[in-house]
């Protein structure tokens, strides 16, 4: 079917396998990417959970980081979950030394803000655009956005704090959706690169 979106799934780290299944539930024809010829290719694009500063470098160290940054200035759809929100932020309020980010929504987002990995917890999140009642959010040593930029949209909070954001084409979320078995969060962005493909 042609309408069928390629979504790549940054393979570098973290959950890749996870997010490859909800996209393919949600009618995407998915694929991992880990060198630049792949990313040239897709659509959209997800960064996954993982370690945020490991990933930076890693970006780096596989000549992705520049492709990246280039392909989300002209306009790629890209969803960042945990760490990938980081990596999609124009800041880092306390970055390791070396972290550097692709950027994409204007947005300072403060890392490991919920606490430790043993302080992780799900929660029921209301987000924008998403019908059906909450989405199930899990949270793993996430982040969350201190504040945003006249172009982001909060699209979700918990607890106070600001949990998915998105600006254009660009979606974070602090939470991972793609560990649960509801991908409606994966199906908006599916719809997001569908609708400029």
């Amino acid at each position: 079917m042609s309408d069928t979106p390629v979504i790549g799934v940054l393979a570098l780290q973290g959950d890749v396998r996870e997010h490859l299944i909800a996209l393919a539930s949600a009618d995407a024809q998915a694929r991992p990417v880990r060198r630049p010829e792949e990313l040239a290719e897709v659509d959209g694009l997800v960064i996954p959970g993982g370690e945020s500063t490991t990933m930076s470098k890693l970006a780096v160290l596989f000549g992705m980081m520049e492709p990246l940054r280039e392909r989300v200035r002209a306009g790629m759809p890209v969803y960042g979950t945990c760490a990938g929100m980081i990596l999609l932020a124009e800041k880092i309020l306390d970055p390791r030394s070396g972290q550097e980010t692709v950027g994409g929504i204007d947005m300072i987002v403060r890392r490991n803000a919920f606490g430790r990995q043993n302080e992780s917890f799900e929660a029921a999140v209301e987000v924008d655009g998403i019908d059906g009642g909450p989405v199930e959010g899990v949270f793993i040593r996430a982040p969350w956005v201190e504040s945003v930029g006249a172009e982001a949209e909060v699209i979700a909070e918990h607890g106070g704090h600001i949990v998915a954001v998105r600006q254009r084409n660009v979606l974070a979320t602090s939470f991972h959706p793609e560990l649960t078995g509801d991908h409606r969060v994966h199906a908006l962005f599916v719809e997001m690169v569908r609708a400029v493909k």
